[in-house]
């Protein structure tokens, strides 16, 4: 078995309010393999960016990391920002849901590529550019030497996010993390977006973390997938066991308010209720209030993260009862 480029284990995030804190994220453990790729799916709220802004250092002044970010061993947790620097664009990169607010509007997209390459690479402007515009066509953007010479507003949504991808891709790193990055887009260019992050792991090797509120983009996509709810993980497995076996009723929940084209004259069943508030989280379970499996313990008790028989591991008092509801309405 290959070894994990990106080994996450007991990660938390804590924001400082004027009055008090809010645990945002809490005790997150996962690892990823070259060429790898995680699906991470939950409701806005969940938690889902602000664990891997963490691991990229990016978190907003009031906020703080603790537990263990290790990419290829080295640990990013607790890195000083000029440390971190070397690392970010070079063995870990992160592609925003809004390219437009991710570029920079004032520069042209050859300063923007040439940058990069230049920090990381100790590239020549010369020998920068020609790799940019390289890249450019391999994220099949026709007219490189067009768009590397334009603007950000001169270019479609769908331009501007494959220019993201390339710059993210242009050192080759270890780890890409695309946080909601097919959003902003159409149906077409979305599935144009998602066929190209699987020709690009698979060229590059690269591990790919997708954050997604969309089951729709990891079906194809994802070799795990990892829910996520009040900042915690509820479930994870491959994604053909999640999707057909679901052991969470969270989970449960989320692929019956999702489209299938072979269930289409069926009703979809959103999941009831709202997201809890993280300042008050409901006592034991934090999907309780929301849950039809919900019997006393799961007031009284939150239930550990642990390994089922068929390898996944979930978080539910009940998940022998939801995986066989499951099974009756399948």
């Amino acid at each position: 078995m290959a070894d994990n480029v990106l080994e996450v284990r007991d990660l938390s995030v804590t924001f400082e309010l004027h009055d008090r804190e809010v645990q945002a994220v809490r005790e997150m453990d996962f690892s990823l393999r070259a060429g790898e790729t995680l699906a991470v799916v939950g409701e806005s709220g969940s938690g889902k960016s602000q664990a891997f802004l963490s691991i990229m250092g990016l978190l907003a002044r009031n906020g703080r990391a603790s537990g263990s970010a290790k990419i290829a061993g080295t640990e990013l947790v607790g890195m000083r920002p000029r440390e971190l620097d070397d690392i970010r664009g070079k063995d870990i990169a992160m592609i925003f849901q809004d390219p437009m607010t991710s570029l920079n509007p004032y520069m042209r997209i050859a300063d923007q590529m040439v940058e990069v390459l230049v920090r990381h690479k100790n590239m020549n402007r010369k020998q920068a550019l020609e790799r940019s515009e390289e890249m450019l066509r391999t994220v099949h953007l026709p007219d490189a030497k067009r768009v590397i010479r334009a603007y950000p507003h001169e270019l479609s949504g769908g331009q501007r996010q494959r220019v993201m991808i390339a710059m993210a891709l242009l050192c080759e790193p270890k780890v890409l993390i695309a946080d909601e990055p097919t959003t902003a887009l159409d149906v077409t260019v979305q599935a144009q977006m998602l066929r190209l992050f699987k020709e690009l792991t698979e060229q590059f090797n690269t591990a790919l973390v997708m954050i997604t509120h969309d089951l729709g983009v990891v079906a194809g996509l994802a070799d795990n997938m990892m829910v996520m709810y009040a900042g915690r993980a509820v479930e994870k497995g491959t994604v053909e066991e999640l999707f057909y076996s679901p052991r969470h009723p969270y989970t449960l929940g989320l692929l019956h308010s999702t489209p299938r084209v072979e269930n289409k004259r069926k009703r979809l069943d959103p999941v009831k209720g709202q997201p809890p508030n993280l300042t008050h989280l409901p006592p034991g379970c934090s999907f309780n209030p929301r849950c039809a499996f919900r019997t006393e313990i799961c007031i009284k008790d939150r239930p550990a993260l642990i390994p089922r028989t068929d390898g996944r591991v979930s978080a539910c008092h009940h998940d022998d009862a939801v995986k066989n509801t499951n099974e009756k309405v399948a």
